[in-house]
């Protein structure tokens, strides 16, 4: 397995890959309401990554071994739809969730991230699943260090699934991203703490959950590409594309209109700071 270590200047270009993909979330979140069609939110999302940001949709025409070419710029997976939803004319309603996947080309260097959006008023359950898998995320997220191990992000994510009695996808995984649009490792959702590949500064990969509020088993649409979940439940999934660095991690899908962090992480961020400023006003 070759996991490319990237340089200051490789780092660089990603962050400007990676702002240019959350700033297309941003963009488009104003869009998603009832009435609108998933081949219109993909339209837009189009324009504005051509013709705004002078970037490439990296999944149009992507074809990876064994599948037909990916015929949209960005996925759209309502409801019980885990990932890789095509758009077209499915018309968005009141209480649908919708993800939206993004991966813009910049200069040849990969934007990866992605969203769950609201369409009106979701249900109770909607909702809870939805906040409960962006709290995966960052729990995975806040495992990231160098000389940690690519398990502490998979076990973190699936003890707080767990707890809340939903399952995680195991068929698909976060994964380095860079000049290739998939690159090494795989990070996986799920596993055992202290296992895997140790994480190295400079490595670059998403940490993605999909979370079913049912069973973890899933089905292939005949597009080859839409995968749901086999019981019907609904799924979510959040992503952000992460640095890994000497002390923690650096999230680079970073944009004005990306949610705040959960109250844990904020708290954490506001505790080390005080410490730190305890310290130096100590010495």
């Amino acid at each position: 397995m070759y996991i490319p270590i990237k340089d200051a200047d490789q780092i660089e270009k990603m962050r400007a890959a990676c702002r240019d993909g959350a700033a297309v979330l941003d963009y488009i979140a104003p869009f998603v309401k009832p009435g609108v069609t998933t081949g219109e939110l993909d339209r837009l999302c189009h324009d504005f990554i051509v013709n705004e940001l002078g970037d490439i949709p990296a999944p149009l025409n992507y074809a990876p071994p064994g599948y037909t070419p990916f015929p949209k710029s960005i996925c759209t997976s309502v409801n019980h739809q885990i990932c890789h939803g095509i758009p077209g004319d499915k018309v968005l309603k009141n209480g649908d969730v919708l993800n939206i996947d993004v991966t813009v080309i910049k200069d040849g260097w990969h934007g990866d991230t992605s969203r769950m959006f609201y369409v009106g008023e979701p249900s109770i359950l909607a909702r809870r699943l939805s906040e409960v898998t962006y709290e995966c995320m960052w729990l995975g997220i806040e495992q990231v260090r160098a000389g940690a191990f690519l398990g502490d992000i998979g076990a973190a994510i699936q003890a707080h699934a767990d707890k809340f009695g939903y399952s995680v996808v195991r068929e698909f995984c976060g994964h380095g991203v860079g000049a290739s649009f998939h690159e090494d490792p795989q990070v996986l959702h799920y596993g055992k703490a202290g296992t895997g590949v140790q994480l190295e500064a400079g490595m670059i990969f998403t940490v993605e959950p999909m979370i079913n509020a049912g069973r973890r088993e899933i089905r292939e649409m005949p597009d080859g590409w839409t995968i749901v979940t086999r019981d019907r439940s609904l799924s979510a999934q959040w992503e952000h594309t992460v640095l890994v660095t000497e002390t923690g991690y650096e999230i680079l899908t970073v944009s004005p209109g990306m949610p705040a962090p959960p109250a844990f992480v904020t708290n954490k961020a506001s505790t080390q700071a005080a410490a730190a400023a305890t310290t130096r006003a100590a010495a």
